[in-house]
């Protein structure tokens, strides 16, 4: 009762206030024809006044009451930049806190109690650097004032420190804004607008944020930078460390624009994604294919056939390859490109320095103005009790290992239920191993939509996968030659028997060693960044898995162009990293490629959506394959063609979703790529005839309704 009665009194005081017309007094030209009668008040009784004008100062604020700025510029003609500074300061930072009060008592709790998960990174940024935060916003009016009132109340900052932040943050614009009040006051015809003292205060009024902002960047990097002595000149415009996609691509960029940078790379160049992931899987993936092409060879009118092959020879065309790719990545490429390799060990001695420990043994130190942190991931290894005694494999040995295998693993079971273990599962079995994968939750690929990973479940049962879902791994045991894994569902154990086991449950940045820790560089699972990549030290980036949010090679080498930017051209512009369209695929089998929104992000996020579904049983190309499981899914805007997501699940699904991504990051709707020719008969016609699905299901009928009755008229 008492939030009601408190909001029905604010109704009543903002309805007064334009009822009787107390808003055209706090208008420009409310306040020139008012000046002088002003004046006379204020000469009778001087305290009355300013007590008066300070009192509806504070209202005006309090209620966020559009007004304040010609307020404030009425102090300066009324009482002078001295007086009318102390009275504005005061008031505005008096009626901010009133509102903040309002704001935290009437909403706060709401707001946390719906959105607290979503907040939670905000409330703790608020709670580390709160005073900070809000001392920016106040200095460099980015936003207007009273939006940061009601907004701040929404988060757990103290209202002390709300208000003397605010009293402090405020005064430079509002003696900016008061000084030009005291120059209107001053106006007396048109040519005063040329006095070299208003046009002072008005360009005050313009360049005041940007001197703002740069004394903020100054103030930031003294508080960042204490207790550091930077170099006087720098060995190197760039440093990279990491030679995967990220890395990779920051040191092409600076190369490219004649900036002197060298690389850093303890292991093999190309990073995790040619050596280790995306390259290898996929080329095993194509070979288990081909085999299970051929046990489904009637599928196509021929003989089928168990395929006979030399599971050496699978793995050494997976290492062949790799070795055809590798001159993409190589010293000698990326040399002749200008960028200075070093192989070897990287530590940050400061924010300006890396340490080198060399593979023959020396070591090494470098400067550099900038630094690119692109030390990518590992496996991550779980905790299981009796883990090593067993043994295991990863995504990061499995390929040098199993090479070494005169056939495929007889019982192979798969820790994980994500992308690289379900594809991993999948080959394997195609491959002739008896895979069993096991999922603690309660479906695998469990970031797709139900129907998707029910889809891909089926299929990969078929392969002859063995897929227990909501099943922990509890521990590993191995008695003699025979090694079980324990695994528990609903309280019950059940063994597993198995030759090999591969943990595939996830990777984790690689943090440790770099020197991040004596710095203080912020890491949260990942290098903590904000949204220009830099660290905690401006001139520090990460990119890459090890600064999330995506573990996804194409997403490094995105940020890569951003960082390299940042970092070589900061000093007159920075560029946001653009997270607004991200793709990804899963190279099962049927391919699951998704952009944007799922129906299960949509529903979790409360966000509404229309949804349209094509299946490929009913494209041509894909009868004439023989190839029809899967579907093409787009959620749209509410009657507008405004593509929210896709998720698109088939062959070739990664390169139809393309089109798709084109379409989300230049603004084109679902109208637009039905208006586009499609070849036939290609796959990419499901993107078309998914575009006519949903403009079938917004068919205008009332207006059919009298084109049908124009045709009848016209028939006679």
């Amino acid at each position: 009762m008492k939030k009601i009665g408190l909001l029905v009194l604010i109704a009543i005081l903002a309805a007064g206030f334009f009822y009787f017309d107390l808003h055209q007094l706090l208008t420009l030209q409310g306040l020139k024809s008012g000046l002088a009668q002003f004046e006379v008040w204020r000469a009778e009784s001087p305290l009355l006044v300013g007590g008066a004008f300070l009192l509806l100062y504070v209202i005006v604020t309090a209620l966020s009451l559009p007004g304040a700025v010609i307020m404030t510029l009425a102090a300066g003609a009324l009482f002078g930049l001295g007086w009318g500074l102390l009275i504005v300061s005061f008031a505005s930072s008096i009626g901010a806190t009133l509102a903040f009060l309002v704001s935290r008592y009437l909403l706060q709790d709401m707001v946390q109690k719906r959105f607290g998960d979503r907040l939670k990174a905000i409330n703790e940024g608020v709670e580390k650097e709160g005073a900070f935060y809000l001392f920016t916003l106040r200095l460099v009016p980015v936003f207007p004032f009273f939006l940061i009132n009601l907004l701040m109340g929404l988060t757990n900052i103290r209202a002390v420190t709300f208000y003397w932040v605010s009293q402090v943050g405020m005064l430079a614009g509002t003696f900016v804004f008061v000084n030009a009040g005291t120059q209107l006051g001053q106006l007396e015809s048109l040519s005063g607008i040329l006095s070299p003292s208003l046009l002072l205060s008005f360009v005050l009024l313009g360049v005041f944020p940007l001197i703002a902002k740069k004394l903020l960047n100054v103030i930031k990097a003294r508080r960042v930078y204490a207790g550091f002595t930077k170099p006087k000149t720098f060995d190197r415009n760039l440093i990279v460390i990491g030679a995967g996609a990220g890395g990779l691509v920051s040191a092409y960029i600076a190369a490219a624009v004649k900036a002197k940078v060298t690389l850093i790379e303890a292991n093999k160049m190309g990073g995790d994604c040619l050596n280790y992931g995306c390259i290898p899987s996929k080329a095993l993936i194509k070979s288990a294919k081909m085999a299970q092409q051929m046990r489904h060879a009637e599928n196509y009118g021929l003989d089928s056939s168990e395929p006979t092959f030399s599971f050496k020879k699978v793995m050494a065309r997976v290492h062949d390859v790799i070795s055809k790719i590798e001159p993409h990545d190589s010293v000698e490429r990326y040399t002749n490109l200008g960028v200075n390799v070093v192989q070897g060990y990287a530590q940050l001695i400061d924010p300006w320095t890396v340490e080198i420990k060399l593979k023959d043994g020396g070591t090494q130190r470098l400067t550099a103005r900038s630094i690119v942190l692109a030390t990518g991931a590992r496996p991550f290894v779980p905790d299981l009790p009796g883990l090593n005694d067993v043994g295991y494999y990863t995504s990061d040995n499995l390929w040098e290992e199993f090479a070494k295998f005169d056939e495929a693993p007889k019982r192979l079971v798969v820790l994980g239920g994500g992308p690289i273990g379900s594809e991993l599962a999948q080959s394997f079995a195609r491959l002739g191993s008896k895979v069993t994968q096991v999922e603690r939750a309660t479906r695998i690929m469990a970031r797709e939509d139900e129907e998707v990973s029910e889809l891909v479940q089926e299929s990969m049962r078929s392969d002859g996968v063995t897929i227990l879902t909501s099943h922990n791994a509890i521990r590993c045991e191995k008695e003699g030659d025979v090694k079980r894994l324990i695994v528990e569902k609903d309280g019950v154990e059940s063994v597993i028997e198995f030759d090999t086991l591969l943990c595939a449950v996830g990777r984790q940045a690689r943090l440790e060693g770099y020197g991040l820790e004596n710095l203080g560089v912020e890491t949260k699972r990942t290098i903590v960044t904000n949204d220009y990549l830099e660290t905690l030290y401006p001139n520090i980036f990460a990119v890459g898995d090890v600064a999330g949010p995506y573990q996804f090679t194409h997403v490094a080498a995105h940020q890569a162009w951003f960082a390299a930017v940042n970092a070589l051209f900061g000093t007159f512009k920075k560029f946001r990293a653009d997270y607004r369209v991200i793709p990804w695929a899963t190279f099962v089998d049927p391919e699951v490629a998704r952009v944007g929104l799922s129906e299960q992000d949509a529903k979790e996020q409360g966000i509404a959506y229309e949804m349209v579904r094509y299946g490929l049983d009913d494209l041509d190309r894909a009868i004439a394959e023989s190839a029809t499981k899967g579907f093409v899914k787009v959620l749209t805007v509410p009657g507008k063609d405004k593509i929210l997501g896709v998720t698109i699940v088939g062959e070739h699904s990664g390169e139809l979703l393309a089109e798709f991504v084109l379409a989300m990051k230049h603004g084109l709707g679902l109208n637009k790529i039905l208006g586009t020719i499609h070849t036939y008969p290609t796959w990419a016609e499901s993107n078309k005839y998914a575009a006519g699905e949903w403009k079938r299901a917004h068919t205008p009928e009332r207006i059919l309704a009298w084109v049908e009755k124009y045709h009848t008229w016209r028939r006679g």
